[in-house]
């Protein structure tokens, strides 16, 4: 009889590359992970991994096994899931991660209406960027996660994920007090396209739709400083040194010395919740995304 644990382990090194990385991904340390295999090796009589360089390489055996494991923990995560829809309680482990605004805006109401609805659930949360996200739900690392889609980047799931519509985020232009267009109200992305900006960093979600935005103005964008975060990029703007694209969610209070634009036609970004399909059954899960929807609906309530 093959330990299912034994078999989570190779799959781990299998999906990960390496006894290590597998190891971050159980929360295990590496030497647990090298006994485990070590124990299947001698159940199969096989051998499993041999050394290559400073890493392992998985054998043919070991290959084929992995991927009969990969079915099994699938089986097994649909039979947890069914069971607890079974029983209709809200009960056991739940993963969750957003990326830093959706965690800033809307994680901490989700976990107290959780907490508050469902005191047996044994909760644990991240803050990811989006795309690590994913590979962490598929993967089954993560439950549940709250990612993000921008008009230029459109979000792409993998097969067995599934997916909520969470709510829809309104991205407005942050302009120095003194701005010229300061007192506006609202104005065209085309209006500000040739003054400097502030970003946060090349090849996130945020620095790329800022770029495809003033590009779609017509003007190459003139980034002059750069932060990830915004409390950061409110520094920048208020000490006059450019604008700055902000989304609403997880904004906070407005510091001094900036003034808050609207942009006609509004640039706007979905948020979603993802979960294994597998999973889908399960009663926390469900019971998540209402959760995360009710925060979601109290913050817009609140920016209204």
């Amino acid at each position: 009889m093959l330990d299912l644990n034994r078999l989570k382990a190779l799959h781990a090194v299998s999906v990960y590359g390496s006894v290590g990385a597998a190891a971050e991904a159980l929360l295990v340390t590496p030497s647990a992970i090298s006994q485990q295999i070590a124990k299947l090796e001698r159940e199969t009589g096989s051998v499993l991994v041999e050394r290559s360089g400073r890493g392992v390489r998985l054998t043919d055996a070991a290959g084929l096994l992995a991927d009969h494991a990969q079915r099994i923990l699938a089986l097994v995560e649909t039979a947890e899931a069914d069971f607890e829809a079974l029983r209709g309680t809200v009960v056991g482990k739940l993963t969750m991660a957003a990326f830093p605004t959706g965690a800033r805006g809307i994680l901490p109401g989700a976990l107290s209406t959780l907490k508050e609805r469902h005191p047996d659930l044994d909760l644990l949360v991240y803050e990811r960027e989006p795309e690590r996200q994913i590979r962490e739900v598929s993967r089954g690392e993560i439950d549940l996660a709250v990612v993000q889609d921008w008009l230029n980047r459109p979000l792409a799931l993998p097969d067995g994920l599934s997916r909520a519509t969470l709510l829809d985020d309104v991205a407005d232009v942050v302009v120095p007090i003194g701005h010229p267009l300061a007192g506006s109200g609202a104005v065209r992305i085309a209006e500000l396209a040739g003054d400097d900006w502030i970003s946060s960093s090349p090849g996130t979600v945020c620095h790329d739709f800022l770029t495809f935005l003033l590009r779609s103005a017509e003007r190459e964008p003139h980034i002059v400083c750069m932060a990830d975060e915004y409390p950061t990029q409110f520094a920048f703007v208020a000490g006059g040194h450019g604008c700055a694209l902000i989304p609403r969610l997880g904004r906070g209070p407005l510091p001094p010395g900036v003034a808050v634009l609207e942009i006609e036609p509004p640039p706007t970004r979905q948020i979603y919740a993802i979960w294994r399909t597998d999973a889908a059954r399960r009663p926390a899960i469900r019971a998540a995304v209402e959760a995360l929807r009710h925060a979601c609906a109290v913050g817009c309530r609140d920016h209204e």
